[in-house]
């Protein structure tokens, strides 16, 4: 299924006015994300023994981050609906390396992430300090990965995970895979276990292409970083939190993954005709 942009945005030429502005929004960010690192690193000394997974305390850093690197960069934001107070699961189409700061920032969330990830430089540091849930993509660990995600969610955790399975031009939603879904029918978990699905859309800023903020397929990460801070004037991102449904009401993991896939094409498609 042909579903990318045949090319990725044209890159604009940086001038050295741009440069500054990178400068003065990249390092701040910088030092905010690093010392947010290390203090939840600190916290979680004390943190874990008392509450294990349960985590009362570091999220909160996770969002005033997040927030604040929003700010820095200079998106707006803009969120419609309510966030679902109960634990349970959240899925979310996946346009930007952005969506991690604007997902976290609305709410407590800990994200579900390949297992590569967890040995990257830095991120995976990050990734693991603020409780990210890392998965191989094996069938033979599908059982333990049901399991890790049972107790996770028995800790009134909301996992959250992209189930298009990679990040796209933003212009459309790719079909749902169900595999991660199959966790929420494990018979540990309470029956009143729900999932919410939110859709998120960028509005690029004046003058740039539809798709600026968009990071997919082999693009650069750090050419993308420097180009999005690099403009003055930044655009928008809209954060639609649809309603939660329950499992209960879903006989197995495609038809929940279909019924939530729904609610994300439907909230994408009223936002086009918003703009």
């Amino acid at each position: 299924m042909k579903w990318d942009s045949c090319d990725p945005p044209p890159q604009n030429n940086i001038s050295p006015l741009r440069w500054c502005i990178v400068l003065l929004r990249g390092m701040p960010i910088a030092l905010i994300v690093s010392l947010g690192l290390l203090f939840t690193l600190l916290l979680r000394l004390v943190e874990y023994p008392l509450f294990g997974q349960t985590r009362l305390i570091t999220p909160y850093i996770t969002q005033a981050v997040c927030r604040l690197s929003l700010f820095l960069i200079g998106i707006e934001c803009q969120v419609n609906g309510r966030v679902m107070r109960a634990g349970g699961g959240v899925v979310a189409n996946h346009c930007s390396w952005i969506d991690i700061f604007a997902l976290n920032a609305f709410q407590r969330v800990y994200f579900v992430s390949k297992s590569e990830v967890a040995s990257w430089p830095f991120i995976g540091q990050l990734a693991k300090a603020t409780g990210t849930v890392f998965i191989e993509r094996n069938p033979s660990k599908a059982a333990e990965q049901r399991s890790l995600f049972a107790s996770r969610l028995q800790a009134r955790h909301k996992l959250l995970f992209f189930p298009e399975g990679t990040s796209t031009d933003g212009q459309q939603i790719l079909p749902f895979k169900p595999t991660l879904f199959a966790a929420y029918f494990d018979p540990k978990l309470p029956n009143n276990t729900f999932l919410q699905a939110i859709c998120i859309r960028y509005l690029a800023p004046k003058g740039q292409d539809a798709r600026f903020y968009c990071w997919w397929g082999d693009m650069s990460f750090g050419a993308h970083l420097i180009t999005t801070l690099s403009v003055l004037r930044q655009g928008r991102v809209v954060i639609n939190f649809c309603d939660p449904v329950a499992v209960a009401d879903f006989k197995d993991r495609k038809a929940l993954a279909a019924a939530l896939e729904k609610s994300v094409k439907e909230a994408h498609q009223a936002s086009v005709k918003c703009w």
